[in-house]
């Protein structure tokens, strides 16, 4: 467990991130941040994740229940295919033509992650990119309306940027992993202790 000299908060609604740094052992206090998450003109996808992962700290900071000396910890994550970023789906037809683009192909997931930290007069934000590829099968129709229909029951293909969660049915579309599977999850918990870590130490 890391042992931080101030509160953490996490400026996030998601139950994956909970479950995720839950499971690492730490305490946090749960606090969202309502930003505007539409892209810059030609904006990147790994540019356009880290950058509201930054601007989600600094509003969960403007909170009203926020304390100068509270750590944030704030991420953003999406699925980029050949330079297009496919973000949470609208609706059930959304889901399936993300579905559609990832069918048998690779793709990257990138989660900004920035933490920001109370400093002498002024806060510091330390912020990573981490970028895993993922490689899907080929998926028919069948297979797709499948887990769609499993997600309308289960919720699983909503609130899920690329309209997919790996950690449940849809782990049996994926053939291949290169890099960090929390990251597909939500959030790179490995890279992310290191950096609470290295707040913890300075």
């Amino acid at each position: 467990m890391i042992a931080l000299s101030s509160p953490l908060v996490l400026a996030s609604g998601s139950p994956r991130r909970r479950e995720l740094l839950s499971s690492a052992g730490l305490r946090f206090d749960v606090r969202p941040a309502d930003i505007d998450e539409t892209p810059l003109s030609e904006e990147f996808p790994a540019a356009y994740v880290r950058r509201l992962s930054i601007e989600k700290a600094a509003a969960a900071m403007e909170s009203p229940l926020a304390d100068s000396a509270d750590i944030v910890l704030a991420a953003d994550t999406t699925v980029e295919v050949e330079g297009a970023i496919l973000e949470k789906p609208l609706d059930v037809d959304d889901a399936y033509r993300m579905l559609r683009m990832l069918s048998g192909r690779d793709h990257l997931v990138h989660t900004g992650v920035t933490v920001s930290v109370p400093s002498t007069g002024v806060r510091r934000a330390n912020s990573i990119l981490v970028t895993t590829r993922v490689t899907f099968a080929d998926l028919d129709a069948r297979a797709i309306d499948w887990y769609l229909a499993k997600g309308q029951t289960s919720n699983e293909w909503e609130d899920k940027a690329g309209g997919y969660g790996i950690q449940g049915a849809a782990a049996g579309f994926v053939e291949r992993v290169d890099g960090s599977v929390t990251n597909v999850i939500g959030l790179p918990l490995t890279e992310t202790l290191k950096l609470l870590r290295d707040v913890a130490s300075t």
